[in-house]
C-alpha cells in the first residue's frame, strides 16, 4: 500500500480515518453545542434567580443577609464536595485537564465527570463565584468527544483529535465564537497545525454553534458602538496599552496561583469547608454589590458601553482581580476566559479614558480600548493571541480594531515572555495533584 509521507501512514488507512473524524466531529460538535447551550442558559437564569432572591432577602437586612452568605456558602461547598467524592477531574477550569490528557500524562476523562462538571459549575457560578462558563464547556465536550472516540472503537490517535475538537466546540458554544473554538484546538491544546485535527475542529465548532444558536439566538455576546479605525497618531498607545496588560497579567497569574496554595496550606481543613468559606466570603460580597459577582458578562458590557463612572472603575478592577483569584481557589468547577475578559475590558477602558483626557486632539474612542484590552489581558494571562483576537472580535462583532488587536497582543505577550512569566495553563498543569484539587 502506497505510504503517505506527510501523514507517515499508509494513504488508505489515512484517507479512512480522515473520513471517519469528518463523519464523528460534527456528532461530537452537536451534543458539545446542545449540552454547552443548556448550561449557559441554566446559567443565565440562575444568575437572574440570585439577583431576584438578594433583591427579595433586602427586605429583611440581618436575616437576609445571613440567607444569602449561608445558601452562597452551602452551594460552592456542595460543588466542592460533588468533584472531590465523585470526580477530581472536574476541579478547576478542565483545560490543564484536557491538555494532560491529549500529552497523555492523564488518563481518559470518566463519562460521570460531565455531570459533575455541568452540575458543579451551576452551582458553583450561580452562586456568585467569578468564574466562567466555558471551563466546563471545554471540558465537557473534550469528554463527548472522547466517549464518542471510544464507543465507535477508534484508535487512540483519533480519539485525541475528537476530544481536542470536542473542547474546541465546548469553548465555542460558550461565547459563541465557532472560529475561535476551532483555532483554540490548533493554538492552546494541539500546539501544532494538522489538516485532520483542523478539519475535525472546524467541523465539530461548525456543528455546535449551529445547535446552540437554536437554543440561544445568533447575536453577538456584546454590543459595541460603532468605532472608527485607529488613527495612525494613535497607535502606538495600543503598543503601551499591551505592556500593561502583560504586566498585569503576570500580577493576576501569581494572584491566581498563590491563592491556590494558600489553600492547599490549609490541609486540615476539608476541601468543601475550604470552599464553603470561599462561599459565605462571595456571598457577602453579593449582598452589597450583586453586580460584581459571577461570570461577569454584565461587567464587560457595561465596560464596553462605558456605562461605569471613571472613579468606581479602578475599584471594581481591584475587587474583580481578587475575588478571580479566591473563586478559582475553591477547587469548583469553572473556568478562567469569562473573568479574565471583564479585567481586560476594565483596564483598557481606564486606559482609553485616561488617553482620552491626556490627548483630546488624537479624538480616541475609549471603548476601542476596552475591545483591545480584552484581546491582550487574555494574550497576557494565556499567550494564545490568535485565540484572544478571534475570540474578541466574534464576541463584540468589531473588525475595526483588528490592527491595534495585533499590536496590544505582540507588547502583552513579550513582556510576560522575557520577564519568564510562563501561561497560566502551564503553570497550572505543572501543579501536583491534591485532593479535590
Amino acid at each position: 500500500m502506497p505510504i503517505d509521507l506527510r501523514y507517515g501512514v499508509a494513504r488508505g488507512e489515512s484517507k479512512r480515518s480522515l473520513v471517519a473524524l469528518a463523519v464523528l466531529a460534527p456528532i461530537v460538535g452537536a451534543c458539545a453545542g446542545f449540552i454547552g447551550a443548556l448550561f449557559r442558559l441554566a446559567l443565565e437564569r440562575l444568575d437572574n434567580l440570585r439577583n431576584e432572591l438578594i433583591s427579595w432577602a433586602h427586605g429583611d437586612h440581618l436575616l437576609g443577609l445571613l440567607l444569602i452568605v449561608t445558601l452562597s456558602a452551602s452551594a460552592v461547598a456542595i460543588a466542592a464536595w460533588l468533584v472531590c467524592r465523585f470526580s477530581p477531574a472536574a476541579s478547576g477550569s478542565g483545560i490543564p485537564y484536557v491538555e494532560a490528557v491529549l500529552a497523555d500524562r492523564l488518563p481518559d476523562p470518566p463519562l460521570r465527570l460531565i455531570l459533575i462538571k455541568f452540575v458543579g459549575g451551576l452551582l458553583a457560578i450561580g452562586s456568585g463565584l467569578a468564574l466562567g462558563r466555558e471551563g466546563p464547556s471545554v471540558q465537557m465536550g473534550g469528554s463527548i468527544g472522547d466517549f464518542l472516540g471510544r464507543a465507535c472503537r477508534r484508535d487512540v490517535a483519533e480519539c485525541r483529535v475528537l476530544l481536542a475538537a470536542g473542547a474546541g466546540a465546548g469553548l465555542a458554544t460558550a461565547f459563541n465564537a465557532p472560529i475561535a473554538g476551532a483555532i483554540f484546538v490548533l493554538e492552546e491544546l494541539m500546539r501544532r497545525f494538522e489538516l485532520r485535527i483542523a478539519i475535525a475542529a472546524l467541523g465539530a465548532s461548525a456543528t455546535a454553534i449551529a445547535v446552540a444558536r437554536m437554543i440561544l439566538g445568533d447575536s453577538p455576546d456584546f454590543h459595541v458602538e460603532a468605532l472608527a479605525y485607529a488613527s495612525a497618531q494613535a497607535r502606538p498607545l495600543y503598543f503601551l496599552l499591551g505592556a500593561i496588560a502583560g504586566f498585569v497579567a503576570i500580577l493576576y497569574n501569581r494572584l491566581l496561583l498563590g491563592g491556590m496554595a494558600a489553600t492547599d496550606r490549609l490541609e486540615r481543613w476539608p476541601v468543601p469547608l475550604r470552599a464553603a468559606v470561599i462561599g459565605a466570603a462571595v456571598g457577602l460580597l453579593a449582598w452589597y454589590a450583586p453586580g460584581l459577582v459571577g461570570g461577569g458578562d454584565a461587567l464587560t458590557q457595561r465596560a464596553l458601553s462605558g456605562a461605569d463612572a471613571l472613579a468606581l472603575i479602578p475599584l471594581m478592577f481591584m475587587l474583580r482581580f481578587a475575588l478571580g483569584a479566591v473563586s478559582y481557589a475553591a477547587r469548583t468547577p469553572g473556568g478562567l476566559f469569562a473573568p479574565m475578559l471583564v479585567l481586560g475590558a476594565q483596564l483598557g477602558l481606564l486606559f482609553g479614558v485616561v488617553c482620552q483626557a491626556t490627548f483630546p486632539g488624537l479624538h480616541i474612542q475609549p471603548a476601542g480600548f476596552a475591545v483591545v484590552g480584552m484581546a491582550a489581558f487574555f494574550t497576557g494571562v494565556v499567550r494564545a493571541p490568535l485565540t484572544g483576537i478571534v475570540l474578541v472580535v466574534e464576541m463584540t462583532g468589531n473588525v475595526h480594531m483588528l490592527l491595534p488587536m495585533l499590536g496590544a497582543c505582540f507588547a502583552a505577550m513579550l513582556v510576560p515572555t522575557l520577564l519568564h512569566n510562563p501561561p497560566i495553563y502551564e503553570s497550572l498543569g505543572l501543579r501536583k495533584p491534591r485532593p479535590g484539587a
